[in-house]
C-alpha cells in the first residue's frame, strides 16, 4: 500500500471523526447543592463528634455488645449485601476486560463436498494434489491457530464504563456501612425496649402485690361491716385490670426477643440483660454533636448517594461516546490444510488483519434515547444526593430535640412518681383509719401505676434518643 493511499485513508478518518464530533451532544450536568448550616438549629457546636466513638465505647454494656457482635457476624441481610458487593467487584473485572485485546486459541476439522455441476465442483474434478493424486472428495479441512480482536478505546468509553463500575462498587460498600449503622441502632433500641418491658412487668407485679393487700383489708372491713360489697368489687376489679396488663407486656417481650433473634441470625434463646439498673442508665454520652458539615463524611447514606451521582455522570459520558465512531481491529494467525500431513508446512500458514471504523449515520434513536436517559438519571441522582443531605440534617435536628425534650419530661415525670407514691401511702393510711373514701385510694393507686409506667416509657424514649443521635450523626460503621 503506497504512502499516498495511507494518507488518503488517514485523511478520511480525520474527516469522519471531525464530522461526527460536531453532531455529538454536549454534557450539561446539573450541579448539586451540598451546602449545610454552620451549626445545628442555632446551637453552638465544635468539631468534636460522638459519631467518631467506636460503638463498643458508646454502648458500654457487655450484654448489648455481645448481641451486636453476633448480629454483625450472622445477620442474613448484611451477608446478602456482602455478596452484592462481591458482584459489584466482579463487574469491575468485566468492564476491564472489554477494553483489553481478546486472544483465542482454537482448532477445528471438517469436510466439504461441492456439487459436480458448479464452479467449484467442476474445478475440483480437474485438479490433482500431485501428479497422479486426485483432489480429495469430500475435501477434509484441518485448522488450528490464534484469533485476536480488539476494540480500540479511542474515546475512553470502555475505560469510563469501568470507572463507573468502580464507583458503584464503592457505593455498594457505603450501602453496607449504612446497613451496619442501622443494624447496630436497631439491636440497641430493641435491647433497651426489652429492659423497659421487664421494668413495666416488675411495676405491674409490685402493684398487684399492693392491690392484693388492699383487697384483703377491704374484705376484712366488709366482714366487720365497715364497708359494703361495692368497695370490695371496686378493689377486686382494679386488681383484675392490673393483672390483665401482664399478658400484653409478656407478648410484647416475646415479639421483641424474636425480632432480636432474627436480627442476630440465630434461633430463639434466652437474651441476657440486666434490667434492674434500667432507670439508672445515664445518657451523658449524647454530646457533643459536632458540626453539620461532618455529615458529608460520616453518614454512609450521603457518601453512597454522592458516589452514585459520580457514577451517573460517568454513565452520561459513556452514552455520549456512542455517537462517535468506534475502531475495532481483528487478526487471525494459524495453519490450515486438507491433510494433517501438510498442517505444519509453511505453505499452510494463513493470516489476516483487518480494521473497521464504524459510526452511526441514520436512525440514531436508540443511542439518543440512551443518552437522554443517562442525563435524566444524572439529574435524578443530584436530587437524591441533595435529599439525603437534607434528610440527614433534619434527622439530627429531630434527635437533638428528642434528647432535650425527653430529658425534661423524664425529670418531671420522676417527680410526679415520687409525689403519687407518697400519696398512695397517705391514701392507704387514711382509708384504713376511716378518714378517706375507698374511691380516693383506688384513684391514687391507678394514677401512681400510670405514672410509673409512663416514667419507664419516657426512659425508653430517652435511650432511644441516645441510639438515634449516634446513628443520625453517622456513628457505628467505622
Amino acid at each position: 500500500m503506497s504512502n499516498k493511499t495511507i494518507g488518503l485513508i488517514a485523511g478520511g478518518i480525520l474527516l469522519l471523526v471531525s464530522t461526527w464530533s460536531c453532531k455529538v451532544p454536549q454534557n450539561n450536568f446539573l450541579k448539586e447543592n451540598k451546602s449545610l448550616p454552620a451549626v445545628y438549629g442555632g446551637l453552638s457546636s465544635d468539631s468534636v463528634n460522638i459519631a467518631d466513638l467506636n460503638w463498643r465505647t458508646y454502648f458500654a454494656d457487655s450484654n448489648l455488645i455481645s448481641l451486636i457482635d453476633t448480629a454483625l457476624a450472622h445477620n442474613q441481610e448484611l451477608n446478602i449485601l456482602q455478596q452484592e458487593i462481591q458482584i459489584s467487584q466482579n463487574e469491575i473485572q468485566t468492564r476491564k476486560g472489554e477494553y483489553l485485546p481478546v486472544v483465542q486459541m482454537g482448532a477445528g476439522m471438517g469436510a466439504e463436498k461441492s456439487a459436480r455441476y458448479t464452479r467449484f465442483g467442476a474445478l475440483e474434478e480437474e485438479l490433482e494434489v500431485k501428479p497422479g493424486t486426485p483432489f480429495p472428495e469430500p475435501l477434509p479441512d484441518f485448522a488450528f491457530g490464534l484469533r485476536a480482536s480488539w476494540e480500540v478505546d479511542i474515546w475512553k468509553k470502555l475505560r469510563t464504563a469501568k470507572q463507573a463500575a468502580v464507583v458503584r462498587y464503592l457505593a455498594s460498600t457505603e450501602g453496607k456501612n449504612f446497613m451496619t449503622t442501622n443494624l447496630i441502632s436497631e439491636i440497641a433500641s430493641s435491647y433497651y425496649e426489652l429492659m423497659a418491658l421487664d421494668n413495666l412487668l416488675k411495676i405491674i407485679d409490685q402493684n398487684i402485690e399492693i392491690q392484693s393487700d388492699a383487697l384483703n383489708v377491704v374484705q376484712q372491713q366488709k366482714a366487720a361491716a365497715k364497708v359494703n360489697q361495692l368497695a370490695v368489687n371496686r378493689f377486686e376489679a382494679q386488681l383484675l385490670n392490673t393483672k390483665n396488663r401482664q399478658f400484653a407486656i409478656r407478648q410484647k417481650i416475646t415479639e421483641t426477643e424474636n425480632r432480636m433473634h432474627f436480627l442476630t441470625g440465630q434461633m430463639p434463646h434466652a437474651i441476657v440483660r440486666n434490667s434492674d439498673q434500667y432507670l439508672e442508665l445515664n445518657i451523658d454520652t449524647l454530646s457533643p454533636d459536632g458540626i453539620p458539615a461532618q455529615l458529608l463524611l460520616n453518614r454512609p447514606d450521603i457518601r453512597k448517594a454522592e458516589l452514585e451521582l459520580s457514577a451517573a455522570k460517568l454513565d452520561v459520558q459513556v452514552a455520549r461516546a456512542n455517537f462517535l465512531p468506534s475502531l475495532s481491529i481483528r487478526a487471525d494467525l494459524g495453519f490450515q490444510a486438507f491433510n494433517p500431513a501438510y498442517i505444519v508446512d509453511p505453505k499452510s500458514i494463513l493470516y489476516n488483519l483487518a480494521g473497521e471504523l464504524m459510526a452511526p449515520l441514520i436512525n440514531k434513536n436508540a443511542i439518543t434515547a440512551s443518552y437522554n436517559s443517562a442525563s435524566s438519571r444524572q439529574i435524578q441522582a443530584v436530587y437524591q444526593y441533595e435529599q439525603s443531605i437534607l434528610n440527614a440534617y433534619v434527622d439530627v435536628l429531630n434527635q437533638l430535640a428528642k434528647v432535650e425534650n425527653f430529658n425534661k419530661s423524664y425529670a418531671m415525670k420522676s417527680r410526679e412518681v415520687e409525689i403519687l407514691t407518697q400519696s398512695t401511702q397517705i391514701a392507704n393510711t387514711l382509708f384504713y383509719s376511716a378518714r378517706a373514701d375507698y374511691a380516693e385510694v383506688l384513684l391514687t393507686q391507678r394514677e401512681a401505676l400510670e405514672a410509673k409506667m409512663d416514667a419507664v416509657e419516657i426512659k425508653m424514649k430517652q435511650l432511644d434518643a441516645k441510639v438515634n443521635i449516634y446513628r443520625a450523626l453517622g456513628g457505628g460503621w467505622k
